[in-house]
């Protein structure tokens, strides 16, 4: 364990850094006059122009911009917003903005895992019923209906016919986030119920199953000790890279409701070419999918100590 963990890590780091540093080359080769603001643009000479580009480093070589790049990470210095806050530190900038997707995130993750699952189960326990029949035709329609137009339904039945706030609002924090957290909630609920009552139909299916029931087990008991426990274990996987990637915020669903979260923030950054705040958040974004994906392969394995990430010759 102890083993696999360090190899891992290692991985993830070379991973990130890789990743990291093709980003930070790539944005390299956009036209200096993006590192300027449209105000700066307009009134600042040539030579004050070239002055500022020297002052920040962009007019050295690549591999020099990028030696002193990766020393400001090894100080956790992610540099300024240049166009979204102009002068903010991009962690601050990050900051507030990740407090509110987070908030949304747990509580719309929280809210499928229990929903789906519970569906799934009951879809499993009444396979070929009216039960399972409706939870088809959620997952059907959940998965054929493109965001916006699911979305717009929510919207619309939320704000004419329970009267919640069609937008969210930093006054009225509670109520407006009800419609975002429903959206956001959806897919994840039909996800968990489709793959719930699969694999729990794939163990019902089973002869160590089949052998409960000779030997008189109820199926209360076969469902909870057995089924739902063995369906688990690949969900479970899942779990932690959905948590971390779900906390980081909804691109389509905080635009469409108005939401000041991470979301809409790595294309606003692209499209207004701020670099060091692009940076960070493919940094944070990269993080938290290798991350997500280790910790899902570790929580296997507590659910089930039958699995070993190594084998005897040391390889997962």
């Amino acid at each position: 364990m102890a083993k696999y963990t360090i190899k891992r890590l290692l991985q993830s780091f070379v991973t990130v850094l890789i990743v990291v540093t093709i980003v930070f080359l790539l944005l390299r080769l956009l036209p200096t006059d993006y590192y300027f603001t449209e105000d700066q643009l307009m009134k600042f000479t040539d030579q004050q122009k070239h002055d500022a580009l020297e002052a920040a480093g962009l007019l050295d070589s690549p591999g020099k911009q990028l030696i002193r790049f990766y020393g400001q990470l090894l100080h956790f210095d992610f540099g300024q917003s240049r166009r979204i806050q102009n002068g903010v530190a991009v962690t601050k900038v990050i900051g507030s903005k990740f407090a509110v997707s987070m908030r949304l995130g747990m509580i719309s993750l929280g809210i499928a895992l229990v929903v789906g699952v519970t569906m799934g189960i009951i879809q499993a326990r009444f396979k070929d019923k009216i039960p399972d029949h409706i939870g088809t035709a959620y997952t059907i329609f959940v998965n054929a209906v493109p965001g916006l137009v699911s979305y717009s339904l929510v919207l619309i039945f939320g704000s004419r016919v329970l009267g919640l706030p069609s937008m969210y609002s930093t006054r009225r924090v509670a109520e407006s986030s009800i419609l975002p957290i429903v959206c956001l909630a959806m897919t994840s609920i039909a996800f968990y119920a489709l793959w719930t009552r699969r694999y729990m139909v794939d163990e019902i299916n089973k002869d160590y199953i089949k052998l409960a029931r000779v030997k008189g087990m109820s199926t209360k008991s076969i469902m909870v000790k057995h089924v739902l426990r063995n369906a688990f274990v690949p969900l479970a996987q899942y779990l932690p890279a959905s948590l971390l990637l779900t906390i980081s915020g909804s691109l389509l669903v905080e635009k469409f409701f108005s939401v000041p979260g991470m979301g809409p923030l790595l294309t606003d950054a692209i499209g207004r070419y701020d670099t060091n705040v692009v940076q960070t958040l493919v940094i944070l974004y990269a993080s938290l999918g290798i991350i997500g994906v280790f910790l899902g392969d570790v929580l296997m394995m507590l659910i089930d100590p039958r699995i070993k990430l190594v084998d005897d010759g040391g390889t997962r």
